[in-house]
């Protein structure tokens, strides 16, 4: 009796562990960072532009669940010439997946790329 109670534990414990997982990945979140270095060519209304074109994104493409962005303004001077930073937020990797090749994503690559010397993108899972 005492061995069948022991494993009807360890499978409870197993269920409950296998629950917290679950529940764990539903609410991570699926962050994209995307850094821009300018072109020292690009002007003022050009960055404006691509600004607004980015901003806009978020209202094209359905998988991108949040969307934030920002200028550098970090003391440390370790920017390395990166000014802009923009915060992607996608519910799982298929949604990030779909946006990556999404048109209107490639347009904006398209328009982004004569004022761009580099871009740094890291995704990340919330933890």
């Amino acid at each position: 009796l005492s061995s069948c109670s022991d494993k009807a534990a360890e499978k409870n414990q197993k269920d409950l562990k296998e629950m917290k997982i679950e529940n764990s990945e539903k609410t991570k979140k699926l962050r994209h960072i995307v850094l821009f270095k300018f072109k020292e060519t690009a002007n003022e209304s050009e960055i404006i532009k691509i600004e607004t074109a980015f901003i806009g994104l978020k209202a094209k493409i359905e998988q991108i669940e949040g969307f934030e962005w920002g200028l550098n303004i970090s003391p440390e001077n370790l920017n390395k010439g990166f000014t802009h930073g923009f915060l992607l937020t996608f519910k799982n990797e298929k949604d990030r997946d779909l946006y990556l090749p999404h048109p209107d994503h490639k347009a904006f690559g398209e328009l982004i790329q004569p004022y761009l010397e580099d871009v740094l993108v890291v995704d990340y899972w919330t933890n």
